[in-house]
């Protein structure tokens, strides 16, 4: 039996790294999972992809998180679809670095627009299903940038401002049986990272050698790292923990 037998879980951005690795483990513990993504062939593909158990259901939907109206649409088709919803883990998000002086207004405001507004829009969305059955997990993205990153001034704001949003959902939702927390990944091998590497001139394999060096558990971290996590927070186990956000960076903020 698993810990999300009978449980709908919605996961953004997850047609890839750590939002497909996290899709994976809630489909592996029994959820029916709903894939959403910008691109919704690739929502659908990875859809199709995940371990589902028996009884268990996937669905792929296109979705822009920094759309209100997408975002009410995709959860009212994750309710139709799967039968309701339990768990957001709002995933979604982008970087577009540069050092400030560089950095334009469109940079800042994509990347606060999926992460932030993202992340806003789609807990709004969901928040009405989970108050009016006085239940839900709430998981929000943030990351070690959140303490601050050459590059990121963007990047980094929105991610620590998920850890501000996050404690705030604490408050109040909490009364409505719903627990609210966060993940802040450290350094994660995905294409994300990857593509960083190139930007920097490097090959990936080389930075993540640089990152598992200055890293206490010299190594770094895999989407399934994550997944565990976000698997332990939105579960029963944790429904007296609240409001809280769980570094998960081998150590690295230690330093």
């Amino acid at each position: 039996m698993g810990r999300f037998d009978g449980r709908v879980a919605v996961i953004t951005g997850a047609a890839r790294g750590i939002g497909f690795g996290t899709a994976t483990r809630f489909a592996e513990e029994g959820a029916s999972v709903a894939v959403l993504d910008l691109d919704e062939g690739a929502a659908a593909e990875a859809a199709g992809r995940l371990p589902l158990v028996e009884g268990a259901k996937a669905v792929g939907i296109g979705c822009d998180v920094s759309d209100a109206g997408a975002a009410e649409a995709a959860v009212e088709r994750v309710v139709s679809e799967l039968g309701g919803i339990h768990v957001l883990v709002n995933n979604a998000g982008i970087t577009r670095d540069n050092l400030l002086f560089k950095m334009t207004e469109e940079d800042w405001d994509l990347v606060i627009g999926v992460h932030l507004r993202g992340a806003f829009l789609m807990t709004k969305a969901a928040q009405k299903h989970f108050v009016e059955q006085r239940y839900g997990k709430i998981l929000n993205l943030s990351s070690v940038s959140a303490l601050g990153n050459r590059g990121q001034a963007n990047y980094s704001a929105a991610k620590m401002g998920i850890q501000g949003f996050t404690r705030t959902l604490g408050i109040e939702l909490g009364p409505f049986g719903i627990n609210a927390n966060a993940v802040a990944p450290g350094f994660i091998a995905t294409e994300m990272t990857d593509a960083t590497a190139r930007r920097l001139k490097m090959e990936p394999e080389e930075l993540r050698r640089l990152n598992a060096e200055h890293n206490p558990v010299r190594r770094v971290g895999e989407p399934a790292d994550i997944a565990a996590a976000a698997a332990f927070l939105c579960s029963d186990e944790a429904s007296y923990i609240t409001g809280q956000t769980l570094y998960v960076d081998g150590g690295a903020k230690l330093g």
